[in-house]
């Protein structure tokens, strides 16, 4: 039996190390590189953490195989069993190197951290003029944009321009969304960018990120919100500034003030439902 245990142990690390290597041919791995630069250094973090866990999985059970093998053996005839109540310097060793291991992890993960979720280092310009508010609700995102040529209020305005599930951006520049929600929590989740930040009721949460190059990228709710959490689905379209503002003005140019807008404002669709 110590033969079949040790082969055990040592095929499970192969084939957890197959997976990886052929996940990706089966649809089981990320959704193709980052589109965004954060997304390329949150990528890093991913692989350089995949490489400590599969070296440590795959010494563990080499460890494993080891004791396995060496105390199943016969014994021989009126031998003695060997007792063993530890080794200090092993525990000691154990103990300090996977808290050298954590602590590398903890400090080398600061510098992506801070770009994404640090109020202060947040690119400037993007932060003072936010593309557009994004409004989650059972079961769609409603997207708030301020008119051309002017800036996004946290109030919104009369004239500012609405859709659904349709969020667009200007391509290759650092651009700022501000999340809320209207109702439950929601995720707002774009795999592609690697963009993924909860929504909480009562607040109003700041997003940024840099799309590298023009494309639609799916946008999901990455918590479940209800029964119809599966087909609240959307898109991120990253196109030139000039498509953008094109986009604007001929968003514009169909919710011309008749009511339409305002019909669309997230704020006046929950007080009617109420």
């Amino acid at each position: 039996m110590r033969v079949f245990w040790c082969l055990v142990f040592l095929a499970v690390p192969i084939l957890a190390v197959l997976s990886c290597i052929y996940a990706e041919d089966y649809g089981l791995w990320f959704p193709g590189e980052a589109e965004t630069l954060l997304g390329k250094q949150i990528d890093d973090l991913f692989y350089m953490i995949n490489i400590i866990v599969t070296v440590t999985f795959i010494g563990s059970n080499a460890g494993l195989c080891y004791v396995i093998w060496r105390a199943s053996g016969k014994q021989e005839e009126g031998g003695k069993a060997w007792f063993c109540h530890g080794v200090h310097s092993l525990e000691v060793i154990w103990s300090i190197v996977p808290a050298c291991i954590l602590m590398f992890i903890s400090l080398y993960q600061l510098d992506v951290w801070m770009q994404f979720r640090v109020r202060t280092n947040y690119p400037t310009e993007a932060a003072a003029k936010p593309v557009a508010e994004v409004t989650a609700r059972q079961f769609e995102w409603r997207i708030r944009y301020p008119a051309p040529g002017k800036d996004l209020q946290l109030q919104p305005q009369p004239d500012d321009l609405y859709t659904v599930n349709d969020l667009h951006v200007p391509v290759n520049q650092p651009v700022m969304i501000q999340l809320r929600t209207i109702d439950v929590q929601h995720s707002f989740f774009v795999p592609d960018l690697r963009v993924k930040q909860d929504a909480i009721p009562g607040q109003v949460i700041p997003i940024w990120f840099n799309v590298l190059h023009n494309g639609e990228y799916d946008l999901t709710c990455a918590e479940l919100c209800g029964w119809g959490h599966y087909k609240m689905r959307g898109r991120v379209v990253a196109e030139p500034v000039e498509d953008f503002q094109a986009y604007l003005v001929k968003l514009q140019a169909e919710q011309s003030y008749d009511g339409v807008a305002n019909e669309d404002s997230p704020e006046l669709a929950q007080s009617g439902e109420e």
